[in-house]
């Protein structure tokens, strides 16, 4: 029985088609997707219990590693395994209400990981800018405030996306053309005028997005400024290094998004099976690149690691 079948026996069920035109291939292209996913949980959550055992980590940039690494966990798990069961036992059935569950914490989570790397580069900049009032100006007190602060933006913006599609009445087809509940791809669904809520979103993403990417633009120039004035030359590639890793992990994170963006606002001739691959990079990538990147590359982190499995292998 096809999708478009299916789909007619609840009202309250929706059909993820996966990647159009590569169904065939979803069985291989679940190994890539579930070691990533392997990766970035196993990784996260070795960076959260060494953060939480190793009390001299109890610092600014560890903890906001910790929030990042949570929202990281967060938003892989609850695209990963759904996504899997639909490449590995041709699952296509969601319920609306699981769909709009994970909508909301797909993007609630994303703007809440840029708001993170936001947090993570004025941490940075303060580090290397004003090394010497760096623990009194990032106190435990303020790093709890932006990190609240941050999480709540995240659930104030994306909040309504649920409560918007929960009041759209669905007379086409039930059958969503993505691997996991984009907003997009399902309020196109509706047979109404969805005109209000499409800008809505796009605005609330591009608000989000750039505010956040401009920050974190300017907080690197001016870290690399410093870094260029630094009168030790070992001193200033290791701290290009740090930066430009980090730099990296977030052009992979922006420029994935932006991507996917521009795709729904003006890409009307780009083929589908790009842009839902993009949008499962734009996923799937920072969660697995962010332990290898924060976690691995930092000394302390690495170290803390490497005795702890000497110990037990003692």
């Amino acid at each position: 029985m096809g999708p478009a079948k299916k789909s007619l026996l609840s009202s309250n069920t929706f059909l993820l088609l996966g990647i159009p035109g590569l169904e065939h291939l979803h069985t291989w292209i679940g190994i890539p997707f579930c070691s990533m996913y392997v990766v970035a949980v196993v990784g996260n959550v070795t960076i959260l219990a060494v953060v939480r055992a190793e009390r001299s980590l109890h610092e600014p940039m560890f903890l906001f590693l910790c929030m990042l690494s949570v929202t990281d966990l967060v938003l892989s798990t609850s695209t990963l395994p759904r996504m899997l069961c639909l490449f590995w036992l041709a699952a296509h059935d969601i319920t609306f209400d699981a769909c709009l569950a994970q909508m909301f914490f797909i993007h609630s989570f994303t703007a809440m990981e840029s708001g993170f790397f936001l947090a993570m580069a004025i941490d940075r900049y303060v580090a290397i800018c004003d090394p010497l009032r760096h623990a009194t100006i990032l106190t435990h007190t303020r790093i709890a405030k932006m990190g609240t602060a941050v999480l709540l933006r995240g659930v104030a913006f994306f909040s309504p996306h649920p409560i918007l599609l929960k009041q759209l009445p669905y007379c086409r087809t039930r059958v969503i053309a993505h691997t996991y509940c984009e907003f997009m791809a399902v309020v196109k669904l509706a047979c109404v005028d969805t005109g209000a809520t499409k800008r809505y979103s796009l605005s609330v993403a591009s608000v989000i997005g750039s505010c956040d990417g401009f920050f974190i633009a300017v907080s690197y120039v001016l870290i690399l400024r410093a870094v260029f004035r630094l009168p030790s030359r070992e001193a200033s590639l290791k701290a290009l290094g740090t930066c430009g890793s980090h730099v990296c992990v977030i052009l992979v994170f922006y420029s994935t998004a932006v991507f996917t963006f521009l795709t729904h606002r003006f890409g009307h001739n780009v083929a589908p099976q790009i842009h839902i691959f993009i949008a499962n990079m734009y996923l799937l990538v920072p969660p697995f690149l962010n332990p290898i990147v924060y976690g691995i590359r930092t000394k302390k982190i690495r170290d803390h690691v490497i005795n702890s499995l000497r110990v037990k292998v003692a």
